[in-house]
Formats: structure tokens, sequence, C-alpha cells
């Protein structure tokens, strides 16, 4: 991904913060980020005078296996954070999509989570902690390193899918999870949407509590993709309840699931003129938004968001949320609007 220049990449918190002031103080606009892989996603910015990535903040600031805590500069490579975790037998189930491009920092502005948000949630329910710095040049550090301590966590909150339009991220502190003893997943293909939707329910009504259910409409049919977790005795609950379904274990169930937490990611690379859009809906009016989409999708069957791909003309994104409280809070953070000019589709 092509970076504007001029360029800055500040080190440290401290530096990022002074950068902000600067640039702030001369009415620089700023193109703000990590990476930039994530750049299709919630709106471009059309116009910057300078970037500035925190790509090489980088650091692993603390790390507490026994207390399931970790402290990461923005920076990071999200998949240097998960193999880091691996060696401890431990993630953090967000599974976002340009795994191998994605620091910490453009995870969580863009607020990206994969299937197993419903067992695990989202970034919102994994951080505990986080340092930002703001235009003025301060530093704000809100929650902590403790799993309890919610303490000013609201402050923090603010900054997770705010795609770098109010403050820049430069520490996040996570709560992470064991891995789990085994995992198993079960494949069922049905002809019609409906008819996914209704095995959907029958499973949500069991006694199964799976750690993803996805719907895929690609490559071809519908297909039901139930991932469970746990010891032995759960898995073999999952194959009297779910008789009939293919299942996947291994090296073939994680190429599996890297091919669905990946697909955004490739499907925009093959179209550049295309688009993805998010739609959060109730688990009852999944099937009626589905049954009127006829174009590529991911459907988190058991969480309410459905992923629909166009190739060309994706349809306009609506925020959902108080437009007034958000323009209310950027006036707080960037009442010049210098931070990601035409970020969050252009709302702030």
């Amino acid at each position: 991904m092509k970076i504007l220049t001029p360029s800055i990449c500040p080190e440290t918190p401290v530096q990022l913060a002074d950068a902000l002031h600067g640039l702030a103080a001369g009415g620089r606009t700023i193109r703000l980020g990590g990476n930039f892989s994530k750049d299709r996603l919630g709106g471009c910015v059309p116009r910057a005078g300078v970037t500035v990535s925190t790509c090489a903040m980088k650091r692993l600031l603390k790390y507490e296996p026994r207390d399931l805590t970790i402290s990461v500069e923005a920076g990071m490579p999200w998949a240097e954070l998960e193999r880091t975790l691996a060696e401890h037998r431990q993630t953090l189930p967000l599974d976002p999509p340009w795994t191998n491009e994605s620091t910490v920092g453009g995870v969580v502005a863009a607020n990206l989570s994969g299937p197993r948000r419903r067992l695990y949630g989202t970034a919102r329910d994994m951080i505990i902690g986080m340092t930002f710095a703001t235009l003025a040049g301060k530093l704000v550090t809100s929650g902590g390193m403790v799993v309890k301590n919610v303490a000013g966590l609201d402050m923090a909150k603010l900054m997770i899918g705010s795609f770098g339009t109010l403050a820049a991220i430069a520490v996040v502190n996570f709560k992470v999870f064991p891995v789990p003893a085994a995992s198993r997943t079960f494949v069922m293909q049905f002809a019609t949407r409906a008819k996914a939707f209704a095995e959907r329910d029958r499973i949500l009504r069991s006694v199964l509590q799976p750690a993803a259910i996805d719907l895929v409409n690609w490559p071809s049919g519908f297909r039901l993709l139930v991932r469970a977790v746990g010891n032995e005795a759960v898995l073999q609950r999952y194959v009297r309840e779910l008789r009939g379904a293919s299942i996947v274990t291994g090296e073939e169930e994680s190429d599996l699931w890297e091919s669905v937490r990946e697909f955004t990611a490739r499907f925009l690379e093959e179209h550049p003129w295309g688009g993805v859009a998010a739609m959060s809906t109730s688990l009852t009016e999944m099937l009626a938004v589905a049954e009127k989409l006829n174009v590529p999708f991911i459907a988190r069957a058991g969480s309410g968001v459905l992923y629909a791909h166009y190739a060309s003309d994706p349809p306009k994104v609506s925020i959902r949320g108080d437009s007034a409280m958000m323009t209310r809070v950027k006036e707080m953070f960037d009442p010049e609007r210098l931070l990601n000019p035409g970020r969050l589709y252009g709302y702030i």
C-alpha cells in the first residue's frame, strides 16, 4: 500500500504525541494509521498534508501469562502478537482479516472481529486499558492491566472503531484467553438460504454453545460452518447433535477458517472498485436481509452481523448511532478536523 509523503514514523508514544501536537499547531491535515492495510474500509482520506504511521511503535510492554493480560504498542504486527500468545497456548480471538499486514492499533481503530465473536465478543470486550495521543500533545491513559479494572475505560472505548478520526492509539492492554483443549468444525451444505438459517435456528435453540456460526454463499450454494471447542465430551455432543455434517479438524480446519477470515481482504484485492457493506441486524431479521443479496456474503449467523461484498458500486454505508453526539465528540478531540478527514465515510 502506497504511503503518502511526507511521512512521520514516531518510535515512542511521547514522540507520537509531540508529532501530532506540532502538526496540529501548524494546521496540517493528517493521514493517521499503522500499515494502512484497511484503507478501503471506513472511507478513504482524500486529502492530507502529512502521513503519521505508528508502525515503528511495536514493543511488547508487559505480558503476564498467569494473569491472562498483555500490553503492546499500537504498531506491533497483529501476527506477531498472535505468535507471542501461542507460545503460551493463549489467544486473542478477534480473527481480523489482513492478518499479516495489520497492526494492533489498526485492528482496534477499525473495530475488526471475526468468526469467534459469538463466543468471545469484540475488541470492546477484550480491551482493559489503552493509552492514546491527542492533537493537544497529551497522552491519555484509560483503564489498566487488571481484568476487573474498568474505571475510565469509556474514554478508550471511543477510540475503538473511530478509524483514527479522534486521536492516535499508542498502547493497548488486552485480556487474553487460554487456547481450548480441542476444536472441530462441522460443515453443512444447503440449497437455499432459508434452509441454512432454519438449521442455524435449531442449533441456537439447542444446548450447544458454538465458538462460531458462519453462513457463507461462496464458492457455491450455502454453507453453514459451526465451530465447536472444548474437551472430548463436549465435542462428542456436537457429533450427536449435528448428524450428517462433515467434520473438519487439524490443518484442514485451520485452512477453512483462514479462508473465511481473509475473504474480505482477498476480495478487495481482486476488485479495485469494490467495497464491503457491514449490516447489523437481529438474529430473526438476518434471513430477510440475506434474501435480498445477490453478492458474496459472510453472515456471522450467531451474532447478527452480515458482510456483503460488492465487486463495484457498493451501497453508501449508514453509520448507526447518534450523529449529533459523534459530531460533539469530534469537536472535543479535533475541532479543526485535521485527523483522517473523510474517514468514517465522511460523517465526522
